[in-house]
């Protein structure tokens, strides 16, 4: 394992998986964005949905599958999970043991994380929280 990988992959567990987001506000830029499938984050943003996730699942805890590196991009394949047990995503606590994987995808310079895309589906948490939505149907007959 690179050195930065290493740096990146300690802060990143320290701040997700004990909640000690100093780690990672120390290791990112300070024009850090994170891109995910709804929005533009900054790092109070990101900071906001680690303690929401600790908030609402006991035992919470990330784990680092895989990961890979190349001169300016790192990549970390993860997999979270606990028991929950508060409000998460407007879904009142179901007491379920949850668990989901997805995917980060870091540019770095200088020793910083500079940006990253978050690559996970909210559905596989909804459906391991049992919250199975039907939709709505445009079909008419």
């Amino acid at each position: 394992m690179s050195t930065m990988l290493e740096k990146v992959g300690q802060a990143w567990l320290r701040a997700w998986c004990a909640g000690e987001t100093k780690a990672f506000e120390d290791i990112v830029g300070p024009n850090y964005v994170r891109h995910s499938k709804t929005a533009d984050e900054n790092l109070d943003d990101v900071i906001k949905q680690i303690e929401a996730s600790h908030g609402a699942f006991t035992d919470f805890n990330v784990e680092i599958l895989h990961s890979v590196e190349d001169d300016e991009s790192i990549a970390i394949h993860w997999q979270a999970g606990g028991m929950h047990t508060g409000e998460f995503m407007g879904v009142p606590p179901t007491g379920r043991k949850v668990v989901v994987s997805g995917a980060a995808f870091i540019k770095h310079a200088d020793g910083k994380i500079l940006e990253e895309t978050a690559v996970w589906d909210p559905r596989e948490l909804l459906t391991s929280m049992k919250i199975v939505h039907l939709g709505t149907s445009s079909k008419k007959g």
